[in-house]
This record gives structure tokens, sequence and C-alpha cells, in this order.
């Protein structure tokens, strides 16, 4: 009989010590969980280079997130630069590597409202992108990454 009664306050003490560390995992009232809004989903931008201009579509995207994938439809290679238009950006532009000849290519940036100067480099004319404000959360949209 004395085994029985051991084993029983063996898994009551079990069934207590797992219940309180249960309540201690589930967290107390000083622990908040920061929901913090999801970025906006990224735009696709596309740029074309030929001989002498960019051209990029479309013209006009929010801030936030965006993909310019570029084609180089010149005779040579050529890089990429997003650099701020209105010198309202401290930021250093970014650049792309060498594309070749009809080749392409993907730059990700992260853009603020303002105008940003896309160029083709050696002597393209570059294009203009106007960013507005602010895009949206991704926060309830379903199946983003």
């Amino acid at each position: 009989m004395t085994i029985g009664r051991t084993r029983l306050r063996a898994c009551a003490s079990a069934a207590i010590v797992a219940g309180a560390l249960g309540a201690v995992g589930c967290g107390g009232k000083g622990s908040r969980f920061a929901n913090n809004p999801r970025p906006p989903v990224p735009v696709n931008v596309t740029a074309a280079i030929s001989d002498g201009r960019v051209a990029v579509s479309p013209m006009r995207v929010g801030a936030g997130p965006v993909l310019l994938v570029v084609s180089n439809q010149s005779t040579s290679s050529q890089e990429v630069s997003v650099s701020s238009a209105d010198g309202g950006s401290n930021d250093a532009p970014t650049k792309s590597g060498p594309i070749n000849p009809q080749g392409t290519a993907q730059v990700q940036v992260d853009l603020k409202p303002g105008s940003y100067a896309i160029d083709g480099g050696k002597g393209t004319r570059p294009a203009t992108l106007t960013v507005g404000p602010d895009r949206g959360s991704a926060q309830n949209q379903v199946l983003q990454p």
C-alpha cells in the first residue's frame, strides 16, 4: 500500500509542477505582443534601356519596397542606378551590375516619397520615377511572404 501512495504522491507532484510550468509559459500581464504591421507588398516597376534613353512604367508609385526589372535593349552593356532626383534623400544611389545587351536585371529598393532618376549610364537620358505617399500595409493580405 505504501507503493501505491508513493506513486499517487509522485503523480500529483508531477501534475502540479507541469501546471505551474504551463502557467509560466503563458506569459504574464507585463509581456505584450507587438503586432507591428507588415511592410507593403513590393511593386514591380519595369525599365527599358534603349539607345539614348530609359523608359519606366509605371511612372508613379507609392512609397515602399519596389522591384525594378530592367531590360537592356541597347547594343552595349549598361548599368542602372536609382538616385534621388530632387535632392531630398541622402541615400547613396543604388546600382545594378553590368547588364549585357538584350539581358535583364533586377534591383530592389525601398523608396521614400520624392522623385528618383533611373539612369542607364553611358550617355542615356534618365527617366524620372515619382514616388507618392506610403502604400498601405500588407497585414491583412493572405498568401504573402
